[in-house]
Protein backbone atom coordinates (compact mmCIF):
# COMPACT_ATOMS: atom_id res chain seq x y z
CA UNK A 1 0.00 0.00 0.00
CA UNK A 2 1.40 3.36 -0.97
CA UNK A 3 1.83 5.73 2.13
CA UNK A 4 0.20 9.24 1.21
CA UNK A 5 2.77 12.18 1.29
CA UNK A 6 3.16 13.97 4.52
CA UNK A 7 0.79 16.91 4.57
CA UNK A 8 -1.52 15.52 2.51
CA UNK A 9 -5.47 16.98 3.63
CA UNK A 10 -7.41 13.73 4.73
CA UNK A 11 -9.85 12.94 2.13
CA UNK A 12 -13.61 14.75 2.60
CA UNK A 13 -16.75 13.38 2.73
CA UNK A 14 -19.42 14.05 0.12
CA UNK A 15 -21.82 16.75 0.79
CA UNK A 16 -24.88 16.02 1.34
CA UNK A 17 -26.37 19.21 -0.12
CA UNK A 18 -24.56 18.42 -3.43
CA UNK A 19 -25.58 14.69 -3.33
CA UNK A 20 -28.78 15.75 -3.10
CA UNK A 21 -28.94 18.44 -5.92
CA UNK A 22 -27.23 15.83 -8.26
CA UNK A 23 -29.32 14.30 -11.36
CA UNK A 24 -28.51 10.88 -9.70
CA UNK A 25 -30.38 11.64 -6.82
CA UNK A 26 -33.18 12.33 -8.56
CA UNK A 27 -33.17 9.44 -10.60
CA UNK A 28 -32.90 7.66 -7.22
CA UNK A 29 -35.85 8.76 -5.95
CA UNK A 30 -37.84 8.03 -8.94
CA UNK A 31 -36.50 4.59 -8.93
CA UNK A 32 -37.40 3.91 -5.15
CA UNK A 33 -41.53 5.27 -5.78
CA UNK A 34 -41.30 2.64 -8.26
CA UNK A 35 -40.34 -0.11 -6.27
CA UNK A 36 -42.08 0.62 -3.46
CA UNK A 37 -45.03 -0.38 -5.43
CA UNK A 38 -44.03 -4.14 -5.60
CA UNK A 39 -42.37 -4.24 -2.40
CA UNK A 40 -45.46 -2.99 -0.53
CA UNK A 41 -47.47 -5.32 -2.49
CA UNK A 42 -45.23 -8.39 -1.51
CA UNK A 43 -45.08 -7.10 2.35
CA UNK A 44 -49.07 -7.17 2.35
CA UNK A 45 -49.29 -10.58 0.95
CA UNK A 46 -46.81 -11.79 3.28
CA UNK A 47 -48.76 -10.57 6.12
CA UNK A 48 -51.87 -11.91 4.90
CA UNK A 49 -50.36 -15.02 4.74
CA UNK A 50 -49.14 -15.42 8.05
CA UNK A 51 -53.10 -14.18 8.74
CA UNK A 52 -54.53 -17.06 6.96
CA UNK A 53 -51.64 -19.61 8.59
CA UNK A 54 -52.59 -18.86 12.07
CA UNK A 55 -56.03 -18.81 10.90
CA UNK A 56 -55.82 -22.66 9.40
CA UNK A 57 -54.03 -24.04 11.78
CA UNK A 58 -55.30 -22.99 15.10
CA UNK A 59 -59.32 -22.94 13.97
CA UNK A 60 -59.90 -24.45 10.82
CA UNK A 61 -57.71 -27.52 11.52
CA UNK A 62 -59.24 -28.51 14.62
CA UNK A 63 -62.71 -27.89 13.57
CA UNK A 64 -62.24 -30.22 10.11
CA UNK A 65 -61.13 -32.79 13.02
CA UNK A 66 -64.19 -32.94 14.36
CA UNK A 67 -63.32 -30.92 17.76
CA UNK A 68 -66.20 -28.19 18.58
CA UNK A 69 -63.68 -25.92 20.08
CA UNK A 70 -59.86 -25.70 19.41
CA UNK A 71 -58.39 -27.93 22.39
CA UNK A 72 -56.07 -26.24 25.28
CA UNK A 73 -53.72 -28.97 24.41
CA UNK A 74 -53.88 -27.73 20.33
CA UNK A 75 -50.35 -25.60 20.74
CA UNK A 76 -48.20 -28.34 21.75
CA UNK A 77 -48.13 -30.13 18.67
CA UNK A 78 -48.58 -27.52 16.53
CA UNK A 79 -45.59 -25.46 18.22
CA UNK A 80 -43.34 -28.47 17.73
CA UNK A 81 -44.14 -28.92 14.27
CA UNK A 82 -43.65 -24.91 13.98
CA UNK A 83 -40.29 -25.61 15.52
CA UNK A 84 -39.08 -28.67 13.78
CA UNK A 85 -40.43 -26.51 10.19
CA UNK A 86 -38.51 -23.65 11.09
CA UNK A 87 -35.75 -25.73 12.40
CA UNK A 88 -34.82 -27.34 8.86
CA UNK A 89 -34.87 -23.47 6.83
CA UNK A 90 -32.78 -22.44 9.30
CA UNK A 91 -30.44 -25.33 9.31
CA UNK A 92 -30.35 -26.37 5.77
CA UNK A 93 -31.37 -22.98 3.69
CA UNK A 94 -28.80 -20.18 2.58
CA UNK A 95 -29.36 -17.13 4.72
CA UNK A 96 -29.68 -19.16 8.45
CA UNK A 97 -33.23 -17.82 8.04
CA UNK A 98 -32.51 -14.52 8.38
CA UNK A 99 -32.21 -12.14 11.36
CA UNK A 100 -31.12 -13.90 15.06
CA UNK A 101 -34.35 -11.58 16.95
CA UNK A 102 -32.43 -12.49 20.33
CA UNK A 103 -29.70 -9.86 18.91
CA UNK A 104 -32.21 -6.91 18.79
CA UNK A 105 -32.90 -4.86 15.58
CA UNK A 106 -29.66 -4.60 14.48
CA UNK A 107 -28.72 -3.03 10.71
CA UNK A 108 -26.86 -6.00 8.38
CA UNK A 109 -27.98 -4.60 5.05
CA UNK A 110 -30.26 -6.22 2.86
CA UNK A 111 -29.46 -9.98 2.29
CA UNK A 112 -28.77 -10.92 -0.94
CA UNK A 113 -31.22 -12.44 -3.63
CA UNK A 114 -30.27 -16.53 -2.55
CA UNK A 115 -31.49 -15.98 0.93
CA UNK A 116 -34.87 -14.57 0.63
CA UNK A 117 -36.59 -18.11 0.60
CA UNK A 118 -35.07 -19.19 3.69
CA UNK A 119 -35.75 -15.82 5.54
CA UNK A 120 -39.06 -16.26 4.36
CA UNK A 121 -39.77 -19.77 4.81
CA UNK A 122 -38.38 -19.59 8.03
CA UNK A 123 -40.78 -16.52 9.22
CA UNK A 124 -43.81 -18.53 8.14
CA UNK A 125 -42.84 -21.13 9.77
CA UNK A 126 -42.92 -19.17 13.19
CA UNK A 127 -45.06 -16.71 12.85
CA UNK A 128 -47.73 -19.00 11.08
CA UNK A 129 -47.73 -21.38 13.58
CA UNK A 130 -47.71 -19.73 16.96
CA UNK A 131 -44.17 -18.56 17.93
CA UNK A 132 -44.46 -15.34 19.70
CA UNK A 133 -42.71 -13.02 18.00
CA UNK A 134 -43.58 -10.30 15.10
CA UNK A 135 -43.49 -10.18 12.03
CA UNK A 136 -41.19 -6.70 11.87
CA UNK A 137 -38.21 -8.19 11.21
CA UNK A 138 -38.84 -10.24 8.41
CA UNK A 139 -40.54 -7.60 6.66
CA UNK A 140 -37.66 -5.54 7.05
CA UNK A 141 -35.26 -8.27 5.38
CA UNK A 142 -37.27 -8.89 2.80
CA UNK A 143 -38.35 -5.64 1.68
CA UNK A 144 -34.52 -4.65 0.99
CA UNK A 145 -33.91 -7.58 -0.37
CA UNK A 146 -36.61 -7.54 -2.93
CA UNK A 147 -35.47 -4.07 -3.58
CA UNK A 148 -32.09 -4.91 -4.34
CA UNK A 149 -33.34 -7.55 -6.08
CA UNK A 150 -34.59 -5.73 -8.52
CA UNK A 151 -32.34 -2.76 -8.83
CA UNK A 152 -29.48 -5.07 -9.69
CA UNK A 153 -31.75 -6.64 -12.35
CA UNK A 154 -31.79 -3.31 -13.92
CA UNK A 155 -28.57 -1.95 -13.55
CA UNK A 156 -26.25 -4.39 -12.37
CA UNK A 157 -23.15 -1.58 -12.24
CA UNK A 158 -25.00 0.03 -9.64
CA UNK A 159 -23.53 2.38 -7.40
CA UNK A 160 -22.82 0.12 -3.19
CA UNK A 161 -23.77 3.60 -1.95
CA UNK A 162 -27.45 3.73 -3.87
CA UNK A 163 -27.59 0.23 -3.33
CA UNK A 164 -27.66 1.00 0.32
CA UNK A 165 -30.18 3.25 -0.11
CA UNK A 166 -32.32 1.27 -2.18
CA UNK A 167 -32.33 -1.67 0.26
CA UNK A 168 -33.39 0.83 3.37
CA UNK A 169 -36.07 1.99 1.08
CA UNK A 170 -37.30 -1.26 0.46
CA UNK A 171 -37.29 -1.86 4.11
CA UNK A 172 -39.51 1.52 4.78
CA UNK A 173 -41.93 0.13 1.92
CA UNK A 174 -41.90 -2.93 3.82
CA UNK A 175 -42.96 -1.94 7.62
CA UNK A 176 -44.89 1.58 6.05
CA UNK A 177 -48.15 0.14 7.81
CA UNK A 178 -47.16 -2.05 10.21
CA UNK A 179 -46.85 -0.11 13.03
CA UNK A 180 -50.28 2.15 12.42
CA UNK A 181 -48.08 4.80 10.85
CA UNK A 182 -45.43 5.47 7.76
CA UNK A 183 -44.05 8.22 9.74
CA UNK A 184 -43.45 5.85 12.84
CA UNK A 185 -41.93 2.59 10.97
CA UNK A 186 -39.54 5.17 9.40
CA UNK A 187 -38.43 6.64 12.70
CA UNK A 188 -37.74 3.29 14.02
CA UNK A 189 -35.79 2.04 11.12
CA UNK A 190 -33.85 5.40 11.38
CA UNK A 191 -33.29 5.06 15.29
CA UNK A 192 -32.08 1.50 14.73
CA UNK A 193 -29.53 2.29 11.85
CA UNK A 194 -27.53 5.01 13.58
CA UNK A 195 -27.38 7.70 11.13
CA UNK A 196 -27.21 11.10 12.37
CA UNK A 197 -26.68 14.81 10.88
CA UNK A 198 -27.13 15.58 7.20
CA UNK A 199 -26.28 12.12 5.49
CA UNK A 200 -29.56 11.13 7.67
CA UNK A 201 -31.41 13.20 5.55
CA UNK A 202 -29.81 11.50 2.41
CA UNK A 203 -31.04 8.07 3.11
CA UNK A 204 -33.72 9.00 5.18
CA UNK A 205 -35.89 11.07 2.04
CA UNK A 206 -35.97 7.90 -0.44
CA UNK A 207 -37.37 5.70 2.50
CA UNK A 208 -40.12 8.08 3.64
CA UNK A 209 -41.26 8.57 -0.26
CA UNK A 210 -41.03 4.48 0.11
CA UNK A 211 -42.90 4.29 3.10
CA UNK A 212 -45.25 6.64 2.20
CA UNK A 213 -46.15 4.98 -1.29
CA UNK A 214 -46.22 1.23 1.23
CA UNK A 215 -48.69 3.08 3.13
CA UNK A 216 -51.34 3.65 0.20
CA UNK A 217 -50.67 0.58 -1.05
CA UNK A 218 -51.05 -1.10 2.25
CA UNK A 219 -54.40 0.79 2.44
CA UNK A 220 -55.72 0.22 -1.09
CA UNK A 221 -54.91 -3.66 -1.11
CA UNK A 222 -56.72 -3.87 2.20
CA UNK A 223 -59.51 -2.24 1.40
CA UNK A 224 -59.55 -3.99 -2.40
CA UNK A 225 -59.23 -8.05 -0.66
CA UNK A 226 -61.03 -6.96 2.56
CA UNK A 227 -58.61 -8.05 4.76
CA UNK A 228 -57.88 -4.70 6.73
CA UNK A 229 -54.19 -3.22 6.43
CA UNK A 230 -52.70 -5.39 9.18
CA UNK A 231 -51.77 -2.65 10.81
CA UNK A 232 -50.97 -1.94 14.47
CA UNK A 233 -54.36 -0.30 16.12
CA UNK A 234 -56.59 0.48 18.79
CA UNK A 235 -60.42 0.67 18.73
CA UNK A 236 -61.34 0.93 22.76
CA UNK A 237 -58.83 3.42 24.77
CA UNK A 238 -60.36 4.40 27.54
CA UNK A 239 -59.93 7.34 28.93
CA UNK A 240 -57.15 9.22 30.82
CA UNK A 241 -57.19 11.84 33.34
CA UNK A 242 -54.52 13.97 33.69
CA UNK A 243 -51.12 12.76 34.76
CA UNK A 244 -50.84 12.35 39.03
CA UNK A 245 -48.34 12.93 41.54
CA UNK A 246 -48.93 8.97 42.54
CA UNK A 247 -48.86 8.17 38.51
CA UNK A 248 -45.33 9.37 38.70
CA UNK A 249 -44.44 7.41 40.93
CA UNK A 250 -45.69 4.32 39.46
CA UNK A 251 -44.07 5.64 35.92
CA UNK A 252 -40.46 4.86 37.43
CA UNK A 253 -41.34 1.59 39.32
CA UNK A 254 -42.84 0.30 36.23
CA UNK A 255 -39.39 1.62 34.35
CA UNK A 256 -37.75 0.01 37.01
CA UNK A 257 -39.56 -3.51 36.92
CA UNK A 258 -39.96 -3.71 32.74
CA UNK A 259 -36.29 -3.07 33.30
CA UNK A 260 -35.25 -6.13 35.38
CA UNK A 261 -37.72 -8.16 33.30
CA UNK A 262 -36.57 -7.28 30.21
CA UNK A 263 -32.59 -8.06 31.08
CA UNK A 264 -34.21 -11.61 32.28
CA UNK A 265 -35.69 -12.57 28.86
CA UNK A 266 -32.72 -11.39 27.06
CA UNK A 267 -30.47 -12.68 28.89
CA UNK A 268 -31.99 -16.33 28.92
CA UNK A 269 -32.46 -15.88 25.36
CA UNK A 270 -28.99 -15.02 24.94
CA UNK A 271 -27.80 -18.02 26.88
CA UNK A 272 -30.11 -20.22 24.70
CA UNK A 273 -29.18 -19.35 21.09
CA UNK A 274 -25.70 -20.62 21.29
CA UNK A 275 -27.31 -24.48 22.71
CA UNK A 276 -30.36 -24.05 20.22
CA UNK A 277 -27.52 -23.67 17.07
CA UNK A 278 -25.86 -26.54 18.35
CA UNK A 279 -29.10 -29.14 17.41
CA UNK A 280 -30.82 -26.38 15.59
CA UNK A 281 -33.77 -28.51 14.59
CA UNK A 282 -34.11 -30.55 17.18
CA UNK A 283 -33.20 -28.20 19.88
CA UNK A 284 -35.80 -25.43 17.87
CA UNK A 285 -38.61 -28.16 17.45
CA UNK A 286 -38.05 -28.14 22.00
CA UNK A 287 -38.38 -24.93 22.24
CA UNK A 288 -41.61 -25.14 20.40
CA UNK A 289 -43.05 -27.60 22.53
CA UNK A 290 -41.82 -25.30 25.59
CA UNK A 291 -43.78 -22.56 23.76
CA UNK A 292 -47.29 -24.73 23.57
CA UNK A 293 -46.58 -25.83 27.03
CA UNK A 294 -46.99 -22.83 28.25
CA UNK A 295 -49.73 -21.73 26.42
CA UNK A 296 -51.33 -24.73 27.57
CA UNK A 297 -50.61 -24.37 31.20
CA UNK A 298 -52.10 -20.44 30.83
CA UNK A 299 -55.07 -21.63 29.39
CA UNK A 300 -55.58 -24.68 31.67
CA UNK A 301 -55.02 -22.34 35.31
CA UNK A 302 -57.03 -19.13 34.39
CA UNK A 303 -59.92 -20.74 31.87
CA UNK A 304 -58.75 -17.87 28.52
CA UNK A 305 -57.95 -18.50 25.65
CA UNK A 306 -54.12 -20.04 24.81
CA UNK A 307 -54.16 -17.86 21.74
CA UNK A 308 -53.01 -14.95 24.58
CA UNK A 309 -49.47 -16.59 24.92
CA UNK A 310 -48.98 -18.10 21.17
CA UNK A 311 -48.27 -15.02 18.66
CA UNK A 312 -46.79 -11.42 18.52
CA UNK A 313 -49.82 -10.05 20.65
CA UNK A 314 -50.13 -7.03 18.03
CA UNK A 315 -54.46 -8.18 17.49
CA UNK A 316 -54.64 -9.22 21.26
CA UNK A 317 -53.72 -5.52 22.75
CA UNK A 318 -56.79 -3.68 21.58
CA UNK A 319 -58.92 -6.82 23.70
CA UNK A 320 -56.84 -6.97 26.31
CA UNK A 321 -56.85 -2.80 27.28
CA UNK A 322 -60.99 -2.91 26.26
CA UNK A 323 -61.31 -6.22 28.07
CA UNK A 324 -59.08 -5.04 31.30
CA UNK A 325 -61.58 -5.08 33.90
CA UNK A 326 -62.70 -8.69 33.02
CA UNK A 327 -58.71 -9.63 34.05
CA UNK A 328 -57.73 -10.16 37.66
CA UNK A 329 -54.23 -9.01 38.91
CA UNK A 330 -53.58 -12.62 39.04
CA UNK A 331 -54.78 -13.98 35.61
CA UNK A 332 -52.89 -11.03 34.26
CA UNK A 333 -49.65 -11.92 36.37
CA UNK A 334 -49.98 -15.76 35.44
CA UNK A 335 -50.43 -14.20 31.88
CA UNK A 336 -47.50 -12.18 32.22
CA UNK A 337 -45.28 -15.33 33.11
CA UNK A 338 -46.40 -17.48 30.39
CA UNK A 339 -46.18 -15.24 27.28
CA UNK A 340 -42.41 -13.62 28.84
CA UNK A 341 -40.95 -17.30 28.92
CA UNK A 342 -42.84 -18.31 25.51
CA UNK A 343 -40.87 -15.22 24.23
CA UNK A 344 -37.46 -16.44 25.48
CA UNK A 345 -38.04 -19.56 24.31
CA UNK A 346 -39.35 -18.11 20.87
CA UNK A 347 -36.45 -15.36 20.43
CA UNK A 348 -33.63 -18.09 21.18
CA UNK A 349 -34.21 -20.27 18.17
CA UNK A 350 -37.11 -18.78 16.18
CA UNK A 351 -36.90 -16.31 13.27
CA UNK A 352 -39.57 -13.18 13.85
CA UNK A 353 -39.08 -9.54 15.38
CA UNK A 354 -38.99 -8.72 19.00
CA UNK A 355 -41.08 -5.59 18.89
CA UNK A 356 -44.96 -6.68 19.25
CA UNK A 357 -44.20 -9.45 22.05
CA UNK A 358 -42.40 -6.92 24.14
CA UNK A 359 -45.41 -4.52 23.77
CA UNK A 360 -48.11 -7.60 24.88
CA UNK A 361 -45.97 -7.31 28.07
CA UNK A 362 -45.79 -4.30 29.11
CA UNK A 363 -48.93 -3.45 28.44
CA UNK A 364 -50.17 -6.35 30.67
CA UNK A 365 -47.57 -5.69 33.00
CA UNK A 366 -49.01 -2.34 33.34
CA UNK A 367 -52.79 -3.51 33.65
CA UNK A 368 -51.79 -5.91 36.89
CA UNK A 369 -50.05 -2.85 38.47
CA UNK A 370 -53.28 -0.80 37.94
CA UNK A 371 -55.57 -2.76 40.14
CA UNK A 372 -53.07 -1.03 42.96
CA UNK A 373 -54.35 2.32 44.19
CA UNK A 374 -52.81 5.48 41.86
CA UNK A 375 -52.79 4.32 38.41
CA UNK A 376 -54.78 4.56 35.50
CA UNK A 377 -55.23 1.44 33.48
CA UNK A 378 -54.65 3.47 30.37
CA UNK A 379 -52.06 5.05 32.07
CA UNK A 380 -50.16 1.86 33.12
CA UNK A 381 -50.86 0.38 29.73
CA UNK A 382 -48.93 3.19 28.15
CA UNK A 383 -45.90 3.21 30.40
CA UNK A 384 -45.85 -0.42 30.44
CA UNK A 385 -45.45 -0.87 26.51
CA UNK A 386 -42.68 2.21 26.35
CA UNK A 387 -40.44 1.05 29.04
CA UNK A 388 -40.83 -3.00 28.57
CA UNK A 389 -40.11 -1.41 24.63
CA UNK A 390 -37.13 0.52 25.35
CA UNK A 391 -36.21 -2.48 27.96
CA UNK A 392 -35.77 -5.04 24.74
CA UNK A 393 -34.76 -2.91 21.76
CA UNK A 394 -32.94 -0.08 23.73
CA UNK A 395 -34.12 2.64 21.25
CA UNK A 396 -35.87 5.20 23.22
CA UNK A 397 -37.53 7.34 20.98
CA UNK A 398 -39.54 4.83 19.00
CA UNK A 399 -40.36 3.27 22.50
CA UNK A 400 -42.13 6.66 23.59
CA UNK A 401 -43.60 7.56 20.16
CA UNK A 402 -44.91 2.94 20.04
CA UNK A 403 -46.83 3.57 23.44
CA UNK A 404 -48.15 7.19 22.80
CA UNK A 405 -49.20 7.36 18.92
CA UNK A 406 -51.11 4.19 19.63
CA UNK A 407 -53.66 5.83 21.86
CA UNK A 408 -54.65 8.82 19.80
CA UNK A 409 -55.79 11.91 22.09
CA UNK A 410 -55.03 9.97 24.70
CA UNK A 411 -51.51 9.23 24.20
CA UNK A 412 -50.74 12.99 24.48
CA UNK A 413 -52.03 13.08 27.88
CA UNK A 414 -50.19 10.28 29.35
CA UNK A 415 -47.23 11.05 27.27
CA UNK A 416 -44.89 13.03 30.32
CA UNK A 417 -45.85 9.55 32.40
CA UNK A 418 -44.37 7.48 29.23
CA UNK A 419 -41.52 9.69 28.97
CA UNK A 420 -40.48 8.88 32.61
CA UNK A 421 -40.75 5.31 32.59
CA UNK A 422 -38.96 4.90 28.96
CA UNK A 423 -36.22 7.55 30.47
CA UNK A 424 -35.73 5.08 33.89
CA UNK A 425 -36.27 1.51 31.88
CA UNK A 426 -33.49 2.76 29.45
CA UNK A 427 -30.89 3.47 32.13
CA UNK A 428 -31.10 0.90 34.10
CA UNK A 429 -31.30 -1.37 31.08
CA UNK A 430 -27.85 -0.02 30.29
CA UNK A 431 -26.55 -0.17 33.23
CA UNK A 432 -27.63 -3.86 34.01
CA UNK A 433 -26.63 -5.03 30.50
CA UNK A 434 -23.32 -7.02 30.04
CA UNK A 435 -21.46 -6.72 27.51
CA UNK A 436 -23.03 -9.32 24.19
CA UNK A 437 -19.62 -11.45 24.47
CA UNK A 438 -20.95 -12.92 27.43
CA UNK A 439 -23.72 -14.14 25.88
CA UNK A 440 -22.31 -15.51 22.66
CA UNK A 441 -19.53 -17.51 23.86
CA UNK A 442 -19.77 -21.00 22.66
CA UNK A 443 -20.73 -23.73 24.93
CA UNK A 444 -17.78 -26.83 25.34
CA UNK A 445 -18.60 -29.65 23.47
CA UNK A 446 -20.39 -32.50 25.19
Amino acid sequence: MTAEPAGTPPAQPPDPVTLIRTRGYAVLLVMVAVLGVPVSAAAFGFLALVSELQSLTYDDLPDALGFTATPSWWPVPLLGVAGLLAGLAVRYLPGRGGHKPAEGLVSTGPPSAVQLPGIALAALASLGLGAVLGPEAPLIALGGGLAVWAVRLIKPDIDPGAIAVVGAAGSFAAVSALLGSPLLGAFLLMEASGLAGMMLGVALVPGLLAAGIGALIFTGLGSWTGLGTYSLALHHVPHADSPTVAEFGWAIALGLGAALVGAGIHRLALFLQPRVERRTVVATAVMGLVVGVLALVYAEGTGKSASQVLYSGQHDLDPLLADSARYSAATLVVLIACKSLAYCASLSAFRGGPIFPAMFVGAAGGLALSHLPGLNPTSGFAMGIGAMCVAMLKLPMTAVLLATLLLGTEGLTVMPLVIVSVVVSYVVTLRITPPPAAFTKEPPAA
